[in-house]
């Protein structure tokens, strides 16, 4: 995984300073209709983007769905729902994952879990990195960052973002390692109480 992990900070490096051109979006656009991503997400069982039907008070900036060719917006995420932003490069995304992974397994029919794969300009270690977690939820792709360019206060990662039933949100830090951690988070996050799932 250090290798991969290298490799994407290269990539990520190269294409940042890239975000500093009069075209940012350009030179971070990740083409999820590559041939080469669409074997690596189909092998991966990268799931789709299906599209929301709520109304998040979050920014409506159609963002790439690392599992198919559509397109999706958070401000579409109907709650209770989770946001967790990850990057293949950064390590306390990668210890936090399989926890994610483990809620979205036990808890998803209560809580949507969403990801996006923030400032990640490689998104084959993205890909990679939701196999090995086990994720099966769904991920966007903002690789330069244009959810930076909104209201939304991105700080670092991981991040995540609660959207509670009324569509209203809260921001906390993520860093959580076990699914104890998170199902503590949620609850208090989106104040509910979930159907403990019996081990």
């Amino acid at each position: 995984m250090r290798a991969v992990t290298g490799t994407a900070l290269l990539a990520v490096a190269v294409l940042l300073a890239g975000c500093g051109s009069d075209d940012p979006a350009a030179a971070c656009e990740v083409d999820v209709t590559s041939s080469d991503l669409v074997a690596d997400r189909e092998a991966a069982g990268v799931p789709d983007c299906a599209p929301g039907g709520g109304d998040a008070d979050l920014p409506d900036v159609a963002l790439p769905c690392l599992g198919s060719d559509e397109e999706a917006t958070l401000s579409s995420v109907e709650g209770p729902a989770v946001i967790n932003f990850w990057a293949s490069w950064c390590e306390p995304c990668i210890k936090e994952m399989p926890a994610l992974a483990e809620f979205h397994e036990r808890y998803g029919d209560q809580v949507a879990v969403v990801g996006v794969n923030w400032q990640d300009g490689y998104p084959a270690a993205a890909i990679d990195l939701a196999r090995t977690s086990g994720t099966a939820y769904p991920s966007l792709a903002d690789p330069c960052g244009a959810l930076s360019e909104t209201d939304l206060a991105i700080v670092g990662l991981p991040q995540f973002v609660f959207v509670k039933e009324d569509g209203s949100v809260e921001l906390a830090n993520g860093g959580k390692e076990s699914l104890d951690e998170v199902v503590d988070m949620v609850e208090a996050k989106l104040d509910i109480d979930l159907e403990r799932a019996r081990s």
